[in-house]
């Protein structure tokens, strides 16, 4: 026990007291022969002076708890300037050092999250990207400078009535922010056509729910990403062209020789092999065409029975799972030509004939269409821009087949998904609404 703990202090002033109370009680019963008298004597005059004594001791604990009290009002509402006087040797005094160290790290850390704060409104002020947040009664929580200079020429919109704003805007931008889901738009500002990418996410703030909108001005993203498409365009048509071209016009030049020597059998080879270039370039800038030129799907009603067996007389397969009885609804030319080409992909991907496999299945209110294989599968990147016109891992390829597929399900209001299969191979998913 140490002397100057709190349990310290109380016992010496115990002992004390007792032992005060035992001296005045012997000496007055001594002095009035009387042992009783003595103790109630001692007792009438050691009760004030023990209650002054108390009060004395306790006076300096209750003032502490006082203090801490407020101080602890204080870190309540948000100020942590306080600190107490640091005297005391006991566990009170332990309790205030600890006390004006919880302070400090409060200061710290409010001076951090200041700092942090200060410099993600900083960014967010100063970000390209547009940014609302609007509550659950459609009013204006917060917004950036992209956001005012887009919406409100550049004035302070905190407060206002979502709505109103709405309002105020260009048709196809007030349309667009009124439709609450995400797209793609385009709006005339200053005489010039800009588009835009509106992201809309619910967000809960306070225990609220708030819809945070995300306006990105995507024109000169597009703008460069559709020279670099039209860059890689002309590259794959030049490369083409060039190896058709080459082989024709030499193949040309032999068979004015072959003829001008009257050598008819080998001038007839000269003759197949022009006309089997010019097959492939006639296919190739066909393909091309086609995929720029995809018409609306005219769905109608399809027996899967009759569909799946017509697609096994261009690439065989094996089902999956039993046809479905329900008849489905789709443009039947065009989701043929997207079988058949991921059909041919499968017989091309190295794995076995007979492990390539097609299933068509209703989940719900979506028909679901997989064709899988047992060859490579396909790297990360590949699977990441295998959807991408253009993009082709094949040397002889285009890269527009699974780009066309892409086009063709996404008209029918589907999507296409490629991924591996566990134990080698690929799956690739058509699905789209039952219709």
């Amino acid at each position: 026990m140490r002397p100057f703990s709190l349990e310290g202090k109380l016992a010496g002033l115990l002992s004390a007291a007792l032992a005060a109370g035992i001296a005045l009680s012997a000496a007055l019963a001594a002095w009035w022969h009387s042992p009783l008298l003595g103790a109630l004597a001692a007792a009438l005059l050691l009760i004030p002076v023990a209650l002054l004594a108390a009060r004395m001791v306790t006076a300096p604990l209750a003032a502490l708890l006082r203090v801490l009290a407020t101080s602890v009002a204080s870190f309540r509402d948000g100020d942590f300037s306080i600190s107490l006087a640091d005297r005391r040797r006991d566990e009170l005094g332990a309790l205030v050092r600890a006390h004006n160290e919880l302070g400090r790290v409060l200061r710290d850390e409010r001076q951090h999250l200041f700092q942090r704060e200060l410099l993600l409104d900083t960014v967010v002020q100063n970000s390209p990207t547009a940014l609302l947040l609007i509550d659950a009664h459609d009013h204006i929580v917060y917004t950036n400078l992209a956001a005012r200079a887009l919406l409100n020429g550049g004035r302070r919109m905190n407060g206002l009535n979502f709505n109103d704003v709405v309002a105020e805007c260009p048709p196809t931008l007030g349309a667009a922010l009124a439709a609450r889901h995400d797209g793609l738009f385009s709006v005339m500002l200053e005489r010039e056509e800009e588009t835009f990418h509106l992201s809309q996410r619910e967000v809960h703030l306070h225990g609220q729910v708030h819809r945070l909108l995300q306006i990105r001005r995507l024109t000169r993203e597009l703008a460069r990403q559709e020279v670099q498409t039209w860059k890689k365009v002309i590259r794959v048509i030049s490369h083409e062209l060039n190896n058709s071209l080459a082989p024709i016009s030499s193949l040309a030049h032999s068979g004015r020789t072959l003829a001008q020597r009257g050598d008819s059998e080998r001038l007839a080879t000269v003759f197949d092999t022009i006309e089997e270039r010019t097959r492939h370039l006639d296919g190739f800038i066909r393909g091309y065409a086609e995929f720029a030129k995809l018409p609306t799907p005219r769905p109608e009603v399809v027996a899967w029975d009759d569909f799946l067996a017509q697609l096994a007389r261009h690439y065989p397969f094996r089902l999956s799972r039993p046809p479905p009885d329900v008849a489905a609804r789709f443009d039947r030319a065009q989701l043929e030509q997207v079988l058949i080409n991921l059909l041919k992909n499968a017989h091309e991907s190295g794995g076995p004939a007979d492990a390539v496999e097609l299933g068509a299945s209703l989940r719900g209110n979506e028909w679901r269409i997989e064709v899988s294989d047992r060859g490579e599968g396909m790297s990360d990147t590949v699977l990441a821009n295998a959807l991408l016109p253009f993009y082709s891992t094949k040397r002889s390829g285009t890269g527009l087949g699974l780009a066309l597929a892409r086009e063709i399900v996404e008209a029918h209001g589907g999507r296409i998904a490629l991924a591996n299969r566990e134990g080698g191979g690929l799956s690739v998913t058509l699905t789209f609404p039952q219709g």
